[in-house]
């Protein structure tokens, strides 16, 4: 079985409100992320990503240390024909200051969703995700 790996960013701002960056395809969510590619660490992946499906600059993202999340799923990968994947998806932590505007490339839209907890956004990766999000803050707010 081929193995894939998937890297992002999991974006958050501050101003005007606390609110994540969500991306929009026509019948879903995703986030800032893409294909690891040759001699690429996860972490230079997700920063990659972020800044081709966002335009967001890397240096304009200051990463949370403290934060990692990591899914395996088996899906059907598209560019494989209708062959499943051992597919591993990393996902960092993230932050913008200010209103940093999007470019969107290879999405149709993009929405700042409010940090309103607990989110029923998508069953998979999606909610979980934002639940493992959720305890890390409370962790760090005494």
């Amino acid at each position: 079985m081929r193995r894939v790996k998937s890297c992002g960013v999991l974006l958050f701002r501050r101003q005007p409100e606390l609110s994540f960056l969500l991306m929009k395809h026509s019948h879903r969510f995703d986030l800032p992320k893409g294909h690891v590619e040759a001699g690429e660490t996860e972490l230079e992946c997700a920063l990659r990503e972020t800044w081709e499906e966002t335009g967001i600059p890397t240096d304009r993202v200051s990463l949370d240390p403290a934060f990692r999340f990591e899914e395996t799923y088996f899906p059907v990968e598209p560019r494989f024909g209708t062959e499943r994947v051992e597919k591993t998806l990393v996902i960092f932590l993230g932050w913008v200051e200010g209103s940093e505007p999007i470019r969107v490339t290879e999405h149709q839209g993009h929405e700042w969703r409010l940090w309103r907890p607990p989110h029923k956004i998508q069953k998979y990766t999606l909610n979980p995700l934002l639940s493992l999000v959720e305890a890390h803050f409370a962790k760090a707010t005494p």
